[in-house]
């Protein structure tokens, strides 16, 4: 038996069947999808037309503005906004990210329409969700301590080692950084060290984990 419709959602994602699939499945959990956002730009656009009492947000889009930068600009202007991010990948980087901007919750999108109904609802009371795979996560982060290469290498360093796990040669690298190759040999030598990663393989791995490339 349906529940009452009550809680009213902007649903943000730049896949017109996502969408479509959540929308009708979120009906039988008493949430009402009022309105959809295929971009950044107008996410922010339909949140101030609607007011909706819930954003589900795609953290990655086809463009330049991701849903980090949507919800930035929305909580900067609606303080009291529940987001809940939604992600086809799981990385801890996103995770963190995800909480730490003021999102209520993080869903992947593999999870079934009753999670996303669940977390949808804390959101609605302004609580927190955790998936149990993502509180075990992050969990294991704060025992062991972040050991991304965002908190190893500074912020050349990181620039160098996203281009080195893109499969960047170190002439490339300083090509299209303006440097000369030395430099960044040195630095690219210091980052592998940094990390505790030599392979190609290796480099690129850590890199598409931490979601500094795209898998």
């Amino acid at each position: 038996m349906n529940q009452t419709i009550s809680i009213n959602v902007l649903l943000a994602d730049d896949h017109p069947l996502i969408m479509t699939g959540f929308g009708m499945a979120l009906a039988d959990h008493g949430v009402r999808v009022v309105g959809q956002a295929g971009t950044p730009n107008e996410v922010i656009k339909k949140y101030q037309e609607l007011m909706p009492d819930v954003l589900v947000l795609d953290i990655r889009f086809g463009t330049k503005l991701t849903g980090f930068d949507a919800a930035k600009e929305v909580l900067g202007k609606f303080p009291d906004a529940n987001i809940v991010f939604l992600s086809q990948f799981d990385q801890e980087t996103l995770i963190k990210e995800s909480y730490r901007l003021g999102g209520r919750a993080f869903i992947t999108k593999g999870c079934n329409p009753e999670q996303l109904a669940v977390a949808i609802k804390a959101a609605y009371k302004g609580e927190l969700y955790f998936l149990p795979e993502v509180a075990q996560r992050l969990a294991q982060l704060a025992i062991r301590g972040d050991t991304s290469p965002q908190c190893q290498l500074d912020a050349r360093e990181i620039e160098i080692f996203t281009l080195m796990a893109q499969g960047l040669t170190n002439v490339e690298i300083a090509d299209k950084l303006g440097l000369s190759p030395k430099t960044i040999s040195n630095a690219s030598q210091t980052v592998k060290e940094k990390l505790g990663v030599h392979r190609a393989a290796d480099i690129t791995r850590l890199a598409v984990k931490h979601g500094l490339i795209e898998p």
